[in-house]
């Protein structure tokens, strides 16, 4: 069984059998039938993937590892906010006439900030640091910026990342404010994994661990039976990773850059509902 998918079962074990239920509460989420989003809850889930072992892909279900990693890209190299620059349909619900979702996610990392250096993005501030201050306690990322959040329309789920570098090994914690264990949770971990791995790559280091903070990790009603069903499911050996080796700077890499062999999983069988 990877670690991966035994995390995966612990936490949604966890959740069905001890989390808490919103069913009494007017809650802002819905199902495309108007219907309200109940969910299941836990307060303050704490993962930690070792990156060095094995790559944290689910097998007990499917992972859409190539757009995970192109809307990972989307955000952290194209710093987009359009859904014209994204190769998927899952930011569609939340983008505006003309293709944007607001002053949210990309378009925070690519925002310039003064340091004593000069003008660096976030994105680019982490690749400075990594290659200028590895031992800097203040390589962080932040995009839950409080003076443009009524002006995107989706407030940031996945809103920080702190790196730290610890013997050539490149370490992250992702700090999450809320997460939908079905349909994102493997889907964030898989794209956080790869950006340490590049980030690592380009900055001379070796990946190390990655680690997720969840402040809200719920289970909403509708999705329930699929949870069940998935966690009951015989897990495969985890894949190998590979990454392209010739590659020096974070904004050459590609979804083709990164991929898995021998990557073997369940399907879920049906169409999941997304609650919005």
């Amino acid at each position: 069984m990877s670690l991966a998918d035994s995390i995966f079962i612990k936490n949604c074990t966890d959740i069905l059998s001890n989390g808490f239920w919103d069913t009494d509460f007017d809650v802002r989420p819905r199902w495309e039938d108007g219907a309200s989003a109940h969910s299941i809850k836990l307060f303050g889930l704490v993962n930690r993937y070792d990156l060095s072992k094995e790559f944290p892909i689910l097998t007990i279900r499917k992972t859409n590892f190539t757009a995970a990693v192109d809307e990972l890209l989307w955000i952290w190299q194209k710093k987009s906010n359009n859904i014209a620059d994204l190769n998927s349909k899952i930011w569609d619900a939340w983008a505006d006439e003309n293709g944007s979702i607001g002053k949210a996610y990309g378009y925070q990392l690519g925002v310039k900030h003064a340091y004593k250096e000069g003008m660096f993005d976030q994105v680019d501030r982490v690749l400075y640091d990594l290659k200028n201050n590895p031992n800097s306690r203040r390589i962080i990322t932040n995009i839950y910026n409080h003076q443009d959040l009524h002006e995107m329309n989706l407030y940031p789920c996945a809103y920080s990342v702190t790196f730290n570098v610890t013997g050539g090994y490149l370490n992250a914690i992702l700090n999450q404010r809320s997460q939908d264990m079905l349909v994102a949770n493997n889907w964030n971990v898989c794209q956080y994994g790869v950006l340490v791995h590049m980030m690592a790559q380009v900055s001379g280091l070796k990946a190390g661990q990655l680690v997720h903070v969840i402040a809200d990790a719920h289970i909403y009603d509708r999705h329930i039976p699929l949870v069940e069903q998935t966690i009951k499911n015989k897990p495969f050996d985890p894949p190998e990773f590979f990454i392209d080796r010739s590659i020096d700077d974070f904004y050459k890499f590609s979804a083709a850059s990164v991929g898995l062999k021998n990557y073997n999983s369940h399907t879920l069988g049906k169409r999941i509902a997304v609650a919005l």
